[in-house]
């Protein structure tokens, strides 16, 4: 008896293990395509459909060897309906050469120094009594808030964006996908 029963909680071990193991290599996935920890933050924007637009203009501003540097970088993710949701032409305007640099602040006031993930975040809020000011790398402020369990993100022109996926891990940081374009002063 003592014998099975030792056999049956070896096994019940081996198979909670395997579950784990299988829950942990899970891939969160973004714009339908696996997002992996291992893989730098352009290598997995690219692969997003929601993300065309944002990855484009990435390229446009000649940020693309930045954000595959180490980091780490926390990027608030503006999808491409964030970017339609911009007035007619915005997008087209700011993808012009001659416009390299207005379009270089706007995709760096998405970015914060560090790996901020949601935890962290709500942290940061808590602490703040119910607010955090983040500094962008453009030198910017965005506030974020937690309402009803759902994260918003402020930007310094008054525009919400809500976070719509959190703690997409990237090997140089942590990615969160929003819903509007946020834009500085």
């Amino acid at each position: 008896m003592q014998a099975k029963f030792s056999r049956l909680a070896s096994l019940a071990l081996a198979a909670a293990l395997s579950v784990g193991a299988v829950s942990a290599i899970a891939q969160v996935t973004v714009g339908g395509a696996p997002m992996y920890a291992t893989k730098d933050i352009i290598d997995n924007a690219v692969n997003s459909k929601d993300h065309t637009t944002l990855v484009a203009a990435v390229k446009a501003a000649g940020l693309v060897e930045t954000l595959k540097g180490p980091g780490p970088f926390t990027v608030f993710a503006p999808t491409n309906t964030a970017f339609a949701a911009l007035p007619a032409g915005t997008v087209d305007t700011l993808l012009k050469p001659e416009n390299k640099g207005t379009l270089t602040t706007i995709l760096t006031y998405h970015v914060v120094a560090g790996k901020v993930d949601a935890k962290s975040l709500m942290k940061m809020i808590d602490d703040g009594k119910g607010m955090a000011s983040l500094k962008t790398v453009a030198g910017g402020t965005l506030v974020a808030k937690s309402t009803g369990g759902m994260v918003t993100v402020t930007d310094e022109k008054g525009g919400t964006a809500n976070v719509t996926i959190a703690d997409v891990y990237q090997s140089n940081g942590v990615i969160h996908v929003v819903d509007k374009v946020l834009l500085p002063k």
